[in-house]
């Protein structure tokens, strides 16, 4: 490992410390009696109405499921798992395990049932939380195969009429529990809450599982609000501010702004109706702080492309012109040279005529800061919500680190890196190119895995496996995954997510997969975005009746064209695309393609598309296709199909 020096090792200033003996519960009970019934700590929207919960209520509501999970023979250590939507009832869970000494567990909302088993297996979970009758369904599949776990609880009645089985129980009888033993012993949640320590495991974390099966990462309540406090720090948030929590709670992004940031500032977080209407909610609330990883960012600029795409030919010139003036203000800023005033009216004018209404109808209105993290964002889609006037940062981190290790600083943005550290945090890189992490938040350790414990802990050191370096600024730069790193047919190492977030930034592109690694050159599969292309296709006269009779198209062939060779351009020749092939359906988590956060697993795609792969390189022009898919629910469909190969011209 180098040392001490700018391309080695940086090291940002110390904030100040959290101490041991504070955890999450402490926290959560300090501000609950601080704002009381004054505050409002959350809303739910439900039936097209905004119901709010003062911090009184979330305090009550917490207090009384804790005390009926004790009634129920809760054990401090004992693991709680959460499944189903971002609502109250499942922070208010999260919340009172936490409080009773238990270790809370988040699963995927969208979790197949094999997914489901094996983290409440592995996790040795004694409870399980379950929304409603999906999710009971899914627990009382795999019951059995799990000996620890004892109860599944369930909130939704809607379907739950006639289950009787006798571990199920729901979340209103646990709570009738709850003030049972409250009237017996009254100072009982208290005295559990005073008992935990920082260090204690808060959160048995699943990572995402890119190359196998999840590990489950140890977060202790010391790792979650030192992570939380140092990110703060940076960036510091109001307690009137308003916060829309949409994300599933089993992606630390999520954790790290509901729990350890919304707790320790106090601001409103706000849960949407359902998952189909939380772009809409977003934009009632006008939040001002915001995350969420690139997809959400790159689904924010299609739908903008896909208004410009529809509008007349007036909007459309307006639109061009204020997006023109915007990109050259936002790289002035960039490059932090001075705004003459002239480009500072003319940028004041396309905000009043274009980009405040363009903001207002993305939810973007209010949002002092943005942040994006999990996967890379390509440098169009920066470039694009700065020229809005849009704060959006870059984060890094990882599970293991809480969430967040580096980010951007405002003033201090450079779109090909991720910024500098948060206090309290040290990145180091190996002489190979590993990122290294030392930091307060950095994990305990994987649940029953002390072989990959060893391998990722090195001297209170956190073994990244990505690999970067320091530029001369002293911002990190991240390549990409160590495994992902392709060398290329001139030998150079390229990072595939830099060319797919490019190619990702064309309204047609839902997703894509760029192959080269030491081969004669680079090759690229395309999933086409249905909705965008077809509508395309309508106004084109172009007949078809399905995802893969559309993607096969001449006329779609000779569109994704266009995009690769605008992608190309400014890369190096041996990065260039030569040769694609349009997918027969989108990449999906249920089918183990991607993992539930949208990353792509590509040494399975590799594998099991390895026919397509090859043909790529060989001298055919078409490929044929016979597979299986799996949909949510479990049903499977067989499809055949032939896939054309296009060649990208010079």
């Amino acid at each position: 490992m180098q040392q001490g020096d700018k391309t080695g090792q940086i090291k940002s200033k110390h904030g100040m410390g959290i101490t041991k003996d504070l955890t999450i519960p402490k926290l959560f009970l300090k501000q609950a009696r601080k704002y009381g019934k004054d505050r409002v700590a959350m809303r739910e929207k439900e039936f097209g109405i905004w119901r709010p919960f003062t911090w009184h209520d979330y305090l009550e509501n917490v207090r009384q499921i804790a005390l009926g999970l004790i009634s129920l023979g809760l054990k401090p250590g004992d693991k709680v798992s959460m499944i189903g939507d971002n609502r109250p009832e499942g922070l208010w869970s999260e919340i009172a395990a936490l409080c009773a000494r238990g270790v809370g567990v988040w699963l995927f909302q969208d979790s197949l049932i094999e997914e489901v088993k094996y983290i409440i297996a592995h996790s040795d979970t004694k409870y399980l939380f379950g929304e409603g009758q999906e999710e009971v369904d899914k627990a009382i599949s795999i019951f059995d195969e799990c000996p620890k776990l004892e109860k599944i609880i369930w909130d939704d009645p809607k379907g739950m009429r006639n289950y009787d089985q006798d571990f199920l129980i729901s979340l209103k009888e646990v709570r009738r529990m709850g003030r049972e033993l409250e009237q017996r012993e009254p100072d009982l949640f208290e005295e559990m809450i005073q008992k935990a320590h920082g260090d204690e495991v808060a959160l048995l974390f699943y990572t995402s599982g890119t190359t196998a099966l999840p590990k489950g990462a140890l977060l202790s309540h010391y790792n979650m609000l030192t992570m939380g406090k140092n990110l703060m720090a940076v960036d510091p948030c109001r307690e009137t501010d308003d916060y829309v929590s949409y994300l599933p709670f089993a992606w630390i992004g999520e954790q790290m702004m509901s729990i350890s940031c919304g707790l320790q500032i106090g601001y409103t977080i706000n849960f949407p109706e359902s998952t189909e209407t939380a772009r809409e909610n977003i934009r009632e609330i006008g939040p001002h702080v915001m995350f969420a990883p690139p997809r959400m960012y790159e689904q924010m600029t299609r739908t903008v492309q896909v208004k410009y795409l529809d509008a007349t030919w007036i909007k459309r010139k307006c639109y061009e012109l204020s997006l023109k003036i915007g990109y050259h203000v936002a790289d002035l800023k960039f490059q932090k040279k001075p705004i003459p005033w002239y480009w500072a009216f003319l940028k004041w004018l396309a905000y009043i005529v274009v980009q405040k209404k363009l903001k207002d109808h993305l939810g973007l209105s209010q949002v002092r800061n943005a942040y994006t993290g999990g996967a890379a964002m390509g440098p169009d889609h920066f470039r694009f919500f700065h020229s809005l006037g849009v704060n959006l940062k870059q984060i890094y981190g990882q599970t293991e680190v809480a969430g967040i290790s580096v980010v951007h600083r405002s003033g201090d943005i450079k779109f090909d890196t991720v910024g500098i550290p948060i206090p309290e945090t040290e990145v180091s890189i190996t002489e190979d190119g590993e990122i290294l992490t030392k930091s307060p938040s950095v994990f305990l350790g994987y649940y029953k895995n002390p072989e990959n414990t060893e391998k990722t802990l090195k001297d209170g050191w956190l073994c990244s496996g990505d690999k970067g370096f320091i530029d001369d600024d002293g911002h990190l730069v991240v390549f990409d995954r160590s495994k992902d790193v392709m060398t290329l047919s001139d030998g150079r190492p390229f990072a595939p997510q830099y060319l797919e977030t490019r190619l990702k930034f064309s309204p047609y592109m839902k997703d894509s997969w760029v192959i080269g690694d030491k081969r004669k050159y680079v090759t690229a599969v395309i999933c086409i975005d249905y909705s965008v292309v077809g509508k395309w296709a309508d106004e084109k006269k172009l007949t078809y009746t399905s995802y893969p009779e559309l993607t096969q198209k001449a006329e779609v062939y000779e569109l994704v064209e266009k995009q690769i060779r605008r992608a190309n351009k400014d890369l190096p020749e041996a990065a260039r695309i030569r040769k694609f092939i349009n997918l027969y359906k989108e990449f999906d988590a249920d089918d183990d393609e991607l993992t539930r956060t949208r990353k792509l697993r590509r040494a399975f795609v590799e594998k099991r598309y390895q026919d397509l792969v090859s043909s790529l390189y060989s001298d055919k022009d078409l490929v044929h296709i016979d597979t299986t898919i799996t949909y949510e629910d479990g049903r499977k469909s067989h499809i055949k199909t032939d896939l054309h190969i296009k060649n990208v011209g010079d």
